[in-house]
């Protein structure tokens, strides 16, 4: 009797650490990951002169790409955050960054300008495509 009670006490204690490394592995990798994801959206973000974090479908988003478009830009990307993996926690990041949750999120050589009403107010009177090629973000 006492082999199985000290069989089933060891049982007990062994799954109590497993449970304890692998929710401290687990959260220990969410963070990593946050952390990972947050590193990738700066890097974003500084690799290129003008970059538009967008959902396909969002008409204010579709908007803001449109401005764009019509400029010759070298160096522009557009991340659709609801086609890639982990997009949702991109958003996070960009909140985190801006002060809003909204997407748009567009910035140029490395700060945002805002979303879509912003790049229009900024389209209109000029002011874009003066930015724009301050940083020489277009093209020929």
């Amino acid at each position: 009797f006492n082999f199985i009670f000290y069989h089933l006490q060891s049982i007990i204690i062994f799954r109590q650490i497993f449970r304890r490394i692998t929710l401290s592995t687990i959260a220990s990798g969410n963070n990593t990951s946050k952390e990972a994801i947050a590193d990738k959206v700066k890097q974003l973000i500084n690799n290129h002169k003008v970059i538009v974090f967008s959902k396909s479908y969002c008409p204010y988003c579709i908007a803001a790409k449109d401005i764009f478009a019509k400029y010759k830009l070298k160096d522009y990307k557009v991340v659709e955050l609801d086609q890639i993996d982990n997009g949702s926690e991109y958003q996070n990041v960009l909140e985190k960054m801006t002060n809003t949750s909204t997407v748009p999120r567009v910035f140029i050589d490395g700060k945002c300008i805002g979303g879509s009403d912003d790049t229009e107010k900024l389209d209109r009177n000029g002011d874009l495509e003066k930015r724009l090629r301050e940083v020489d973000a277009i093209g020929n």
